[in-house]
């Protein structure tokens, strides 16, 4: 990586530009084809949340999915970073009910609910948050389903030698064009092991996720199960309110999946429409801080590249431009996009 990746947002104040978030991004086609990139597209990094979708994929293609009923809100919510509203605990809750065990086998640890109401009401109810309010009890209760299924531990489940986390390297690499050995392997914040690639093979998975043709017949429908699920029920995804995840989702429809994770890391597969082969986009934000970046630079990704334009932008305001408000709401500045993608193989994108 360069001593700074190009300032992807900017954010001003009064007249001058007071900060500015650098970072990475790259749109990659299936078999990998660079498409479009501003900063260093081999830039290895953690996927973090950003790989539940992939996690995802044993649990349907090995059938315990349909082994124990889940539904397509519980898929949705597996592949999900939750904002623990009762939507979301509920549909964990029915999961681990599903599969036999409770609350406790989650190991995730506990954090106070994204969902600022739902913090509110346990803090009224005078209770402390527990594993199931974490954002990524969905995805632990995925795993533990997996576990049951195979007939294994389900203590040792965060383990990276446990066959559920061995599956979930060799997934990710067969999606990303990668070895399992060449994914480097960290501890995310929930404890499971996460993994870190190049943004172009993280940009691939997604393309694949999104058109996994000439994948084998179980992985394919494996890949259209997850899409469907987090298209149809993008609050499940994300939150109501709030989420870029859940807010593309919900205004783009079938033309898009999306999964960030923390740090700034942010993928989304565009599905193929006439004219326009599917496509996978990797961002990653260099300072981390996602949550101010990370949707404005993804969604002018997608604008450059013509995958969104007027109506959906008008529906998508909020992730244009951001004012910036201080404590009595007055507004004193914005935050806005300001690279422009090298365009590597226009032709591509425009028949």
């Amino acid at each position: 990586m360069e001593e700074h990746e190009p300032v992807l947002v900017e954010v001003t104040r009064g007249s001058i530009v007071e900060a500015w978030h650098h970072g990475a991004l790259v749109a990659v086609s299936t078999d990998g084809t660079i498409i479009a990139a501003v900063g260093n597209p081999d830039w290895v990094t953690y996927l973090r949340s950003a790989a539940k979708p992939f996690q995802a994929l044993s649990v349907v293609e090995s059938g315990a999915a349909d082994h124990y009923g889940l539904s397509e809100r519980e898929l949705a919510v597996i592949c999900g970073s939750h904002a623990a509203e009762p939507c979301h605990v509920e549909a964990v809750r029915s999961i681990l009910g599903k599969i036999g065990l409770d609350e406790s086998a989650l190991h995730c640890g506990a954090h106070m609910p994204g969902s600022e109401e739902a913090a509110r009401a346990l803090i009224r109810a005078g209770e402390s948050p527990q594993s199931i309010h974490n954002n990524c009890s969905g995805k632990h209760s995925g795993m533990l389903a997996l576990a049951r299924f195979w007939g294994a531990d389900v203590e040792s489940y965060l383990e990276p030698t446990h066959p559920v986390q061995v599956a979930n390297r060799r997934v990710v690499a067969e999606m990303a064009g990668l070895r399992p050995e060449e994914i480097i392997v960290g501890v995310d914040g929930c404890s499971v092991p996460t993994f870190a690639i190049p943004l172009r093979a993280a940009a691939r998975a997604f393309a694949r996720l999104s058109d996994p043709a000439g994948l084998s017949p179980a992985r394919q429908a494996a890949c259209r199960r997850i899409v469907a699920a987090m298209q149809a029920h993008p609050e499940m995804v994300g939150a109501s309110t709030g989420s870029f995840d859940s807010d593309l989702m919900r205004a783009l429809g079938t033309r898009v999946v999306s999964k960030g994770g923390a740090e700034g890391f942010h993928g989304v597969g565009v599905l193929p429409a006439a004219g326009r082969p599917a496509l996978g986009l990797a961002l990653k934000v260099e300072d981390g801080i996602g949550d101010r970046a990370r949707g404005l630079a993804m969604l002018e990704a997608l604008r450059q590249l013509g995958v969104v334009g007027g109506e959906d932008l008008k529906s998508l305001a909020r992730y244009v431009r951001r004012p910036l408000h201080n404590h009595r709401r007055v507004e004193v500045g914005e935050l806005r996009p300001v690279f422009f993608l090298n365009h590597s193989v226009h032709e591509v994108l425009n028949g």
